[in-house]
């Protein structure tokens, strides 16, 4: 097997490190973290509440400065340092976020929302009649039909379809890479499968690299090639799905195992 080459990574990062405030205030959120994405892989990073994962995916995303450290995009280190690069980067690299009613703006029409899309894609002179049809498509790509969205308000549609309308969103601007941080975890059991089959989908049939940004190793190990488990900060284990949830090695990620429910074993609802 040949040896995977740097310019393999879509995103990579070398001594990634966030510190919020100082003296005794100082909290160290993301600590020396080392981390490389394939392009076309699915990655899970996993962790509970408070282990920096979405302060990582701030800083990926270039929302948040990196206090140390060095992130590189497609090979070369990232450029940020204008409102026009910063454009050109969110052009390869965008988000979903858990809670589906606080992504959109509710006075604007779907829509609008989908015409965004595809102008930022350079299809502001298309006709309306082609524009109608890529919005239909993307819609039918996520099982909605246009024809019943068309003039509605987001707050029209319940939390599954608002969180599918992003993913129809993430179709039409096709980025190399989308991080979805706890998409599924505000909305129902059947629509959480649907969702994550849709993000699977997305990665099969644009390439697009997906950072799944989750709590739930269970849920890490049924979409993921590639699972790192994030504790305090930093990264206690990473492998394939496989190595490291069949063959935890870290303390931490045994503990995120166990916590996962057994249908086989009496769960103790007192804990």
């Amino acid at each position: 097997m040949s040896k995977t080459k740097e310019e393999d990574f879509c995103l990579s990062g070398r001594g990634v490190t966030k510190v919020f405030g100082a003296g005794e205030n100082r909290t160290v959120a993301v600590d020396h973290v080392d981390f490389d994405f394939r392009e076309g892989e699915f990655i899970s990073l996993v962790g509970e509440s408070g282990s920096g994962k979405t302060t990582l995916s701030k800083m990926l995303l270039g929302l948040i400065s990196l206090t140390e450290g060095e992130i590189q995009y497609q090979g070369k280190p990232r450029e940020l340092s204008t409102g026009r690069k910063r454009r050109e980067y969110w052009k390869g690299i965008q988000a979903i976020f858990q809670d589906p009613f606080a992504s959109y703006n509710m006075f604007n029409r779907i829509d609008s929302v989908l015409l965004d899309c595809i102008n930022m894609r350079g299809g502001r002179n298309l006709s309306r009649k082609q524009k109608a049809e890529k919005m239909a498509e993307a819609c039918g790509f996520v099982n909605l039909k246009y024809e019943e969205l068309t003039n509605k308000y987001p707050f029209e549609l319940s939390g599954g379809q608002m969180q599918r309308l992003m993913i129809a969103r993430i179709f039409l601007l096709k980025p190399k890479i989308l991080l979805a941080d706890e998409p599924t975890s505000m909305i129902d059991a059947c629509s959480r499968a649907t969702i994550l089959d849709m993000l699977q989908k997305l990665r099969n049939e644009i390439h697009m690299t997906i950072l799944f940004i989750t709590h739930d190793i269970g849920l890490a190990y049924y979409v993921s090639d590639t699972v790192y488990i994030m504790e305090h900060g930093k990264f206690v284990e990473h492998g394939s799905a496989d190595e490291v949830i069949l063959h935890p090695k870290a303390p931490y990620t045994r503990h995120l195992i166990e916590d996962v429910p057994k249908i086989y074993e009496e769960w103790n609802l007192d804990a």
